[in-house]
């Protein structure tokens, strides 16, 4: 497709929602207009969704929640991702399918093949063109979402699973990393703000450069020190 599609992914608390929006605002102050949108409720069906998945007094079944996440993605990707793209928008997005394979395949424990089935029907093929992941420890992660919870608990019901379960969403996401090295580009979030928006910048804008989007030629990026 002529447009560009670009994912943020993390385990909760990463950092990855902030920074979305640090760099989304950094593009448009200068202006290049990119298009923001989340999983689950990058529609209005999707809101929907998304406020019974992430009930956090909702008891949802795991086949259930993973078949109505592959719901709210087929609703995005048909009414929201490919018309953008292929009006030649730059896309970013808050999520996409390989949380699914990290929350419901590692986190959930559904079957490789199981996942990417579903994945396939959702999407009809669509893959981000590049996937830049937070990555934070558990132990900061968990003190993050705490703070956000109001320092007794973990926000949201995904947020309330326990430290094993996120061990394995992040341990999947580091594999897929490490299976994908062109698409999926590691930032540690564990240093300032300041600084991962900085690295962001250094992995994206020469991205979006080389793919011939106007209005980021022009952009200076320079390294940032003690990130990678």
């Amino acid at each position: 497709m002529p447009g560009t599609f670009i994912t943020f992914e993390g385990i909760d608390g990463s950092g990855k929602s902030t920074q979305l929006r640090l760099l989304a605002n950094f593009l448009q102050r200068e202006g290049c207009e990119v298009l923001l949108t989340r999983e689950p409720g990058g529609t209005p069906v999707g809101n929907r969704l998304r406020a019974a998945l992430l009930d956090a007094h909702e008891e949802v079944d795991p086949l259930t929640e993973l078949l109505v996440f592959a719901a709210d993605r087929a609703q995005h990707v048909r009414r929201v991702l490919r018309p953008a793209l292929e009006s030649d928008q730059i896309v970013f997005s808050d999520r996409y399918a390989d949380a699914t394979r990290a929350y419901q395949g590692a986190g959930r424990g559904f079957s490789a093949e199981l996942i990417e089935e579903i994945i396939r029907l959702a999407t009809e093929g669509l893959k981000p063109d590049l996937t830049v992941l937070f990555d934070l420890s558990i132990e900061d992660s968990t003190a993050r979402t705490q703070r956000r919870g109001n320092g007794s608990q973990r926000g949201d019901r995904l947020d309330a699973e326990t430290d094993e379960f996120h061990t394995r969403v992040r341990a999947a996401y580091l594999q897929l990393a490490e299976s994908e090295p062109e698409r999926i580009k590691i930032v540690n979030t564990n240093q300032p703000a300041e600084l991962t928006h900085q690295r962001v910048k250094e992995i994206v804008i020469p991205f979006l450069r080389s793919r011939g989007h106007a209005g980021v030629e022009k952009f200076e990026v320079t390294s940032s020190k003690n990130s990678k």
